[in-house]
């Protein structure tokens, strides 16, 4: 019997790897879809042959012998070991057969949808309506599952039912209570289109012709994906994710022990000290023993020490420490207060060399723009001082002298003015020879630079146009024509090559620098000295900027010139100056509150301002620059600064503020800056205060106004800030920023006002 059952093993073996060569030998080709699109998953899938595959070889059966051997088996006589490992083959046999698979299809009633599934045919009826009821999210007795027409019992299973190991059967479903418990078809993922069960062809192996249809069943992962990172594309900002496998996850066994518990992480720990014995031992003389005493010590007890007496001096050591410590802590703390006193010696030091520096500075460069004046500002400057130097002359003359002697000194005075003034305009003519020079090479070089931007990685870059060619070729013939001091030769080059350039257009102006060209050419070749060619040479260098600042000719200059080309917009844009009846764009005149029209351009005002007022407004325009530098630092949307003029600053620095500091009454006007009175609101003429610069920086810094400030001098601030209000409220512009300034509530509004007390005194 043994040998029977051997060898029955040993050809079940056989079979079985006969049947894995043959199915790993197979060629599989997917031909078509086996059911419906239903059921829902994750795209990450493993395919399951079915018995198919198993069907498809030729092997007569790989679990069990047919029934006739089994029954011959059982008549032979057996001892009871041989039963019982013959019972426990057959329940190992019973239970293999249980767990194997089986397709099961499901028609939904009444729409008819198809859903297809692989269970165990060791299921029961129950456990299979529990399962569709998790998924459909129906209770379980409201289903009904019917086989051919008839209801099946809950307790019968598919092998009941006649299922064979990986077979396939259609049942029916269909719900008691449709109303309330309709039964609906799962909906397929939209991105998902694989079914649940597929159709592939295989090739044998012994015959390379035949081929045999294999149900393949799908088994559709719970899980999704896990996000496992990824990288972005700096430059396209395409984000790429790392995949993950498509295999599910490997299940750790059940080995009936708790291997993770919340205890292990919430424990508490305890440590107690305990003190274990210590056992010594000792050896002393005695009988057969003999221990030598030629390095023992006779130790004396000492003097014994009580505990008060013990703590006492423990007391005094700490004491003693305790001095020590603070002795260095004190130490330390001098010199620390010592080192920035020297810190703070010096920077006072510093600030003042600092100070006297940028006064002797600024001394230095008034009197070089009175030494070499340049701008208009430093003409201002001159008038205002001669001004000064007359004003005082007339007072000290008025003092010591009257009568005749007085009209004499007066009259002497005026022609001395007049020497002066004359010698003022000497030097404004020479200046403005020198700006003209400068503003045309300015225009110039404008007209010739390349086109630049700047790109994404912050270099720029840089691009000539055939307009800014042209510029360039005109820009050097221009040089070319005005330097002086050159041999013949190369100025008749210069001269031939502006010829052929406007030789290009035809008209009045190139047939006059062509006709100089021709007459300066002529006298060269006689031999006339350079010194008489003065003016010829001026008339074409002016003649051949003419012809640079036409657009038809060098369509570059159009965007940089003031006048401009069209009629309609010159006559559209422009204003009527009734001073100097000229037609001017609206930036050449000043702003001012009471005017209703456009009056004077600056030009004619300027020009009023040096013959009669003389009044310099450098330093007002100098703390009006320092203003709208800091307002835009702190809030580029602030515009009150901007709005406001030299003459408008002007009213507000010595009209309202008496033009010194309101803390220290400085006048140096080269050290005082208007700043915000509240850090926190805009800078307006009624939030405003004047100081000096060190007062100024010391003020932004200041929280509450309250604690920095006594009561008197914040009501005079307001009181100023009211005169201001009502200046400035005459013109439209501050107007609409008045009316939308609100009132700030009691920081200000419970002030007390005092009132002076006159004393009589005796």
């Amino acid at each position: 019997m043994d040998e029977n059952m051997e060898n029955r093993g040993r050809s079940e073996d056989q079979d079985k790897t006969k049947l894995t060569s043959q199915i790993q030998n197979y060629t599989v080709e997917p031909i078509a879809d086996f059911n419906d699109k239903a059921g829902d998953g994750d795209p990450l899938q493993c395919v399951q042959v079915s018995a198919s595959v198993l069907a498809s070889v030729e092997v007569d059966s790989v679990v069990d012998k047919p029934s006739q051997t089994l029954e011959e088996e059982q008549k032979e006589r057996l001892d009871p070991d041989q039963q019982d490992r013959m019972l426990n083959d057959e329940a190992t046999l019973f239970t293999d057969v249980g767990n194997t698979t089986a397709t099961v299809k499901i028609m939904f009633l009444p729409d008819g949808h198809m859903m297809t599934r692989a269970f165990a045919i060791g299921l029961t009826i129950q456990d299979l309506k529990e399962h569709f009821s998790n998924e459909l999210k129906v209770p379980p007795d409201v289903i009904q599952i019917l086989l051919n027409g008839g209801i099946t019992e809950n307790n019968k299973t598919l092998i009941s039912l006649g299922v064979q190991p990986h077979g396939t059967i259609q049942l029916e479903m269909s719900s008691i209570d449709p109303e309330k418990h309709p039964i609906r078809p799962l909906k397929p993922q939209p991105e998902y289109s694989m079914s649940d069960v597929i159709t592939v062809r295989v090739q044998k192996d012994t015959d390379l012709v035949a081929y045999q249809d294999v149900v393949v069943e799908i088994v559709r992962a719970p899980h999704r994906k896990a996000f496992v990172g990824g990288y972005r594309h700096r430059i396209t900002g395409t984000v790429f994710h790392h995949a993950a496998v498509q295999t599910l996850p490997r299940q750790r066994p059940d080995r009936g022990v708790e291997t993770f518990c919340r205890d292990t992480q919430t424990v508490e720990t305890k440590s107690q000290s305990q003190q274990c014995f210590n056992n010594t031992s000792t050896q002393m003389t005695k009988i057969g023993c003999y221990m030598s005493n030629m390095e023992d010590k006779l130790i004396s007890p000492g003097v014994y020490i009580t505990a008060d007496e013990y703590h006492s001096r423990r007391l005094k050591a700490v004491v003693v420490l305790q001095k020590h410590v603070r002795s260095w802590q004190a130490k330390r703390f001098t010199d620390q207060l010592r080192r920035e006193k020297e810190h703070h010696q010096d920077w006072v030091k510093k600030e003042e060399v600092r100070r006297k520096l940028e006064k002797e500075e600024k001394i230095k460069a008034e009197h070089q723009r009175r030494m070499n004046p340049a701008t208009a500002e430093d003409f201002e400057l001159l008038y205002y001082s001669v001004e000064r130097w007359r004003q005082q002359e007339v007072q000290h003359i008025d003092a010591t002298l009257s009568g005749p002697e007085r009209k004499a000194a007066l009259c002497a005075l005026l022609d001395q003015e007049t020497q002066f003034l004359f010698s003022v305009e000497q030097h404004r003519t020479a200046a403005r020879q020198r700006n003209q020079q400068k503003a045309v090479q300015a225009l110039l070089d404008k007209c010739a630079a390349p086109k630049r931007w700047q790109a994404f990685d912050g270099r720029m870059t840089l691009m000539d146009t055939q307009h800014t060619i042209r510029a360039q070729e005109l820009r050097d013939l221009y040089s070319s024509v005005n330097v002086q001091n050159v041999k013949r030769e190369e100025r008749l080059n210069a001269l031939l090559s502006v010829k052929h350039t406007v030789k290009e257009h035809d008209c009045k102006l190139t047939r006059d620098i062509v006709e100089l060209i021709d007459r300066e050419t002529d006298l060269l070749t006689r031999g006339v000295k350079e010194a008489n060619l003065g003016g010829l040479r001026k008339r074409i260098s002016t003649l051949f900027l003419q012809y640079i600042k036409t657009p038809a000719f060098n369509p570059e200059v159009s965007r940089l010139l003031k006048v401009p080309q069209d009629l309609a917009q010159m006559k559209k844009d422009f204003v009527f100056c009734q001073g100097c009846s000229s037609h001017l764009p609206p930036a050449d005149f000043p702003l001012e509150y009471s005017a209703r029209t456009a009056g004077r351009c600056r030009r004619c005002t300027r020009l009023d301002n040096e013959a009669r007022r003389r009044v310099d407004l450098s330093l007002h325009r100098s703390i009006l620059r320092c203003l709208q530098q800091d307002e835009v630092s702190r809030n580029r949307d602030s515009k009150i600064p901007f709005l406001l003029q030299e003459q408008d600053l002007r009213y507000l620095v010595d009209v309202v503020w008496g033009a010194r500091s309101a803390l220290s009454t400085q006048d140096d006007m080269h050290d005082l800056a208007m700043v915000r009175w509240e850090p926190l609101r805009d800078w307006s003429p009624w939030n405003c205060i004047l100081l000096t610069t060190e007062e100024a920086s010391a003020h932004q810094k200041v929280e509450h106004l309250e604690k920095a400030y006594g009561v008197v001098f914040m009501c005079s601030v307001k009181q100023k800030h009211m005169l201001a209000q009502k200046y400035f409220s005459k013109i439209p512009a501050m107007a609409q920023f008045l009316q939308s300034t609100s009132p700030q509530p009691g920081a200000h509004g419970d002030l007390l006002v005092t009132k002076p007390i006159t004393v009589e005194t005796k």
